[in-house]
């Protein structure tokens, strides 16, 4: 039995006769009557009562006929979920990114997807570098949001794209006597008590002011340590320490801070965009159509670099 054969039965009970119904298919009245007949073969019923006033279901048929309408709309809706699934309207996007990337360029990308693509479940998680790449390698995530580039076992299976560039940049109490001042040295800071982002959850960050302040520095060895770019700041406004953090921050200015650049300026790892080469699901690509619209400077680096990807062997 195929959906034909319930669309002429339906053809057949509205129009109460074979040819009015055989004109209305685009068919001839004989291979109407043949199909009904080998429906009616397969259902073991008579569906039609042919008269001389015209064909009327039988009691079999209106049953039959009541199933068949439903089950045509059934196929005309899969055929329409069909649709929207293989353009990315719908299906689950799981997301996983750092807190700074809350700062910009997320917001933007969140909100236009959001309103573009209402019926996909979005899925976020905040979580830190480490954690997020292990999820995308794992199959967790979809897409991950990271400070520098991912850097797991499978990592070389991720397309990695940069979303942000950063700086180093201080943030202090407006009672702290930086406060007023457009920059601090680092000499400047390796005398005070600092706030800084966890080592084991963003080990590049932890690197790079390693490198800056030094590797045994008493200022690092005795920092209070934040999760997040959100924690730094409120620890700074509290009078805890100076905050160092990615010059993102300038984003969400809070009341009884002030933010200092850091001389010699030190250019923080990228925040980067990375997701599985081999995942081609339609929601995943309107996640990236969405930022190539939305930042089409990261559109065009994300499109070099899948041409890359695309040209090298194997």
């Amino acid at each position: 039995m195929e959906a034909r054969h319930l669309r002429y039965a339906l053809a057949l009970a509205e129009h109460e006769h074979f040819g009015r119904a055989a004109g209305a298919l685009g068919i001839a009245q004989p291979p109407l009557s043949k199909q009904i007949a080998d429906l009616e073969r397969e259902v073991g019923a008579r569906l039609f009562d042919r008269t001389r006033r015209g064909v009327f279901p039988t009691a079999a048929g209106e049953a039959f006929l009541a199933r068949a309408r439903r089950a045509l709309e059934e196929i005309a809706a899969a055929v329409v979920d069909a649709g929207r699934a293989a353009r990315g309207e719908t299906g689950r996007l799981r997301l996983g990114f750092i807190a700074s990337a809350l700062l910009d360029p997320l917001p933007g990308v969140l909100r236009r997807f959001g309103r573009e693509r209402p019926d996909v479940r979005l899925e976020l998680h905040e979580m830190a570098t480490s954690r997020s790449t292990a999820a995308l390698v794992a199959g967790e995530l979809d897409v991950a949001i990271t400070l520098g580039p991912p850097r797991n076992a499978g990592a070389e299976h991720l397309v990695s794209v940069p979303i942000g560039h950063d700086h180093l940049i201080a943030v202090v109490s407006t009672a702290h006597p930086y406060a007023g001042r457009p920059s601090v040295t680092v000499d400047q800071l390796r005398r005070q008590r600092l706030i800084v982002a966890g080592g084991e959850d963003e080990p590049a960050v932890s690197a790079g002011l390693r490198t800056l302040l030094g590797e045994d520095s008493p200022a690092l060895g005795g920092a209070t340590v934040a999760r997040d770019v959100h924690t730094i700041v409120g620890l700074a406004a509290s009078g805890v320490g100076v905050g160092l953090g990615p010059s993102r921050m300038l984003a969400v200015p809070r009341p009884g801070t002030w933010f200092c650049e850091v001389t010699p300026r030190r250019p923080l790892p990228d925040l980067i965009l990375s997701f599985a080469a081999r995942d081609h699901s339609p929601v995943l690509g309107a996640f990236l159509d969405t930022i190539r619209r939305n930042c089409p400077a990261v559109g065009a680096a994300l499109d070099d670099r899948l041409r890359a990807r695309r040209a090298e062997p194997g």
